[in-house]
């Protein structure tokens, strides 16, 4: 960016001497590549940084210096000679991209005679590297390299119906733009039309059918504010690369939109031009001024000295922020809207430490406080969970979130799931909504490389519609076994899995979380064999499944063999309260086992038995779990043997196996009397 020092006074009295005005600027960042003298003015080629458009013009450069300095900007009135007619009356501006264009302002100027610029002007232009045109095309040049804000001028006669519309292109759509060139235009390129065609393309280059010829009489300014990613992507699509482009792209002063369009006309009319009454500005949407929180603690933190207080609040009030206090040594800092590229309290930070200068800061590393970590309740759980098991012979998988329609249909988990705009796949377009499918490829995989048994579990997401406008994200435990499981001990027979694997898997992840203990309820799923699944209930409420998955689901992912899993909503399950830390000291009594075997009804579960068991109010009963279940001759038909293990302890003394034998009758009676049960006697 060239700077003209002649240009730099008229905003700011700087009145150094050239070795000492690059100096100044190199210490703020601002490193001049180049410095000649032309004509008696002093250009430097200023090396200037992709997040501070302000700089590209000669305003942001001299608020820049006069901050340095401490001098103040000079202000300078653009007195604008009017018409009667209101601007509204002759022209209208309709924005139908509101997100590529968030404000566009404009005045028509009438009369302009085209011709040369005055010499001041010329001289200005030419010093920055420009070569003039015209009057009206130099005032559009000179107002952008003065402030930054670009500007488009029309010939508003060749505008149709004195109407401009701010929209994306057509498909079909062509400009010829200034340079002669046919321009093919695509949807998402945003153009400036009249009511019938393209007479430009939108802060980048003008078409010739609106462009400023010897016979142009009134004058239609433009100066607006663009989307800086759409102008970067239509730029580098039709590979142009004009001045315009270059601010746009780096993000334009949507505040000064306005002024822009005045100092033009200002100008126009010193040319005798005169201009129409009232600024059209259209503006949407205005955002919210940014307020960013800014501490004294932290500029000592993040530059290892302490600067002054007052030397922070001066500095940012000369760089155009506004501080209010907030606290005992913190502000809040509104952020000027051409200061695009500070959003948080490190930038303001850096402008500090611009200001007060790097080689005042230590050269050594600023001493950091640590604080301890935040605990995440869910990881620790999810550890307690992958470690129990693990302990019970199942391994860890992680699978894609992605999933195939087909498999999650076949599923049949009654959720809907959520589709991917783009997807990469057809057999990964939608989210999964159960960790089944992958489990089960990863079974299929394993089986088929000869493994003769796969025992794997995944904690993830889940994904599906709650209603039309509604989903949400749960986070699941999946468990699967299938085939041969290795015997207990070196010497043990390796057995084919069954239902009990996974059922024991689940209690035993639950109880490493201290949960209470889970009830079992017969209850079909659609996406496990009727007669074949148990839903998991946890304090009444319905958590998971687990079952044999139904044949046709496993057969579709060639898995022939019987495959037991189960799916437990985690989400649900961390929300609830699980039971507290208890320390119990190891106990000094020796305590007594009793095994019984109960014949029950075969519809009775255990967990009916165990709810029993726990609501007792019997002091020497230490705890209890069943050891056996048993079906099948000799026990009656409709009926099963549970051998329950009853552990007895007392706390003080040595138990005396009378003691042991009649609370061992009272626990007896109650499950008669609530079950129906029968003590096993007399059957081999």
């Amino acid at each position: 960016m060239k700077i003209s020092q002649d240009w730099i006074r008229e905003y700011v009295a700087v009145d150094l001497p050239r070795q000492e005005l690059v100096d100044r600027l190199t210490m703020i960042g601002w490193v001049p590549e180049t410095v000649e003298e032309k004509d008696g003015d002093l250009i430097l080629d200023l090396e200037t940084y992709a997040n501070r458009p302000d700089t590209l013009g000669h305003l942001g450069v001299a608020r820049e210096l006069g901050a340095l300095l401490r001098l103040p900007l000079l202000e300078k009135d653009w007195p604008v000679a009017e018409l009667d007619e209101e601007t509204a009356a002759v022209a209208d501006v309709q924005i139908a991209a509101e997100a590529l264009c968030p404000r566009y302002c404009g005045l028509v100027v009438r009369g302009v005679p085209v011709g040369p610029s005055p010499e001041w002007m010329r001289r200005r232009l030419e010093a920055v590297g420009l070569r003039p045109i015209n009057n009206i095309v130099d005032v559009s040049n000179y107002v952008l390299f003065a402030t930054g804000q670009p500007l488009h001028t029309f010939d508003f006669g060749r505008i149709g119906g004195g109407r401009i519309v701010v929209r994306e292109a057509k498909r079909g759509e062509t400009l010829v733009d200034l340079d002669g060139r046919t321009l093919a235009l695509e949807p998402g390129m945003l153009v400036i039309a009249d009511e019938s065609r393209p007479v430009a393309l939108a802060g980048i280059i003008g078409g010739q059918a609106s462009g400023i010829s010897e016979s142009t009489r009134d004058v239609f300014i433009e100066s607006a504010c663009f989307d800086p990613i759409g102008i970067r992507k239509t730029a580098k699509k039709l590979g142009l690369a004009t001045d315009a482009s270059y601010r746009f792209e780096r993000g334009a002063d949507i505040g000064f939109a306005p002024q822009g369009a005045r100092m033009a006309a200002s100008l126009l009319t010193q040319m005798g031009g005169r201009a129409s009454r009232g600024l059209i500005d259209c503006y949407p949407r205005p955002p919210k001024a940014l307020r960013v929180r800014l501490r004294l603690r932290r500029v000592a933190e993040l530059l290892g000295v302490v600067v002054p207080e007052e030397f922070v609040v001066d500095v940012l009030g000369r760089l155009g922020f506004r501080l209010e206090p907030a606290a005992h040594h913190a502000w809040r800092v509104d952020v000027p809207t051409f200061r695009v590229d500070v959003s948080r309290e490190a930038d303001l930070v850096e402008e500090v430490a611009r200001f007060y200068g790097y080689d005042r800061i230590p050269p050594r590393v600023t001493p950091v406080d640590s604080f301890p970590l935040a605990a995440n309740r869910s990881r620790e759980r999810l550890a307690r969970i992958r470690q129990a098991l693990l302990g019970q012979g199942f391994d860890e998988v992680i699978n894609w979130s992605f999933a195939d329609p087909e498999r999650e249909a076949a599923a049949a988990g009654g959720r809907t799931p959520v589709a991917i705009q783009n997807p990469f796949s057809n057999r990964a377009s939608v989210m999964r909504t159960t960790l089944l499918p992958g489990l089960v490829e990863n079974a299929a995989w394993n089986l088929n490389r000869g493994l003769e048994g796969v025992h794997v579990f995944e904690t993830g997401n889940v994904y599906y519609w709650v209603d039309e406008k509604k989903h949400r994200e749960d986070l699941h435990l999946g468990l699967l076994s299938t085939g041969l499981r290795p015997g207990a001990g070196p010497s043990g027979a390796p057995a084919e899995a069954d239902f009990f694997t996974v059922k024991g898997a689940v209690e035993a992840a639950l109880e490493a979380l201290r949960f209470d203990p889970v009830v079992f309820e017969e209850r079909d799923h659609p996406s496990f064999e009727p007669g074949s699944a148990l839903a998991v209930l946890y304090r009444g409420q319905a958590v998971g499944f687990v079952g044999t998955l139904r044949a046709a689901f496993t057969a579709g992912a060639s898995v022939e063999r019987p495959v037991i899993a189960g799916e437990i909503d985690l989400s649900a399950l961390f929300g609830k309260t699980p039971r507290p830390f208890e320390f119990v000291p190891v106990p000094k009594f020796p305590g007594v086992v009793r095994d019984f075997s109960f014949l029950v009804d075969r519809a009775v579960p255990y967990g009916d038995a165990a709810r029993i068991l726990g609501r007792l109010d019997q002091p020497l009963l230490e705890g209890f779990e069943l050891v056996d279940r048993f079906a099948g001759p000799p026990v009656p038909e409709g009926r099963v043997s549970l051998t329950i293990r009853l552990r007895f302890r007392h706390p003080q003394r040595t138990l005396v196996a009378g003691e042991v034998d009649k609370a061992a009758q009272e626990i007896i009676g109650h499950l008669k009397a609530a079950l129906d049960i029968q003590l096993r006697e007399g059957i081999n």
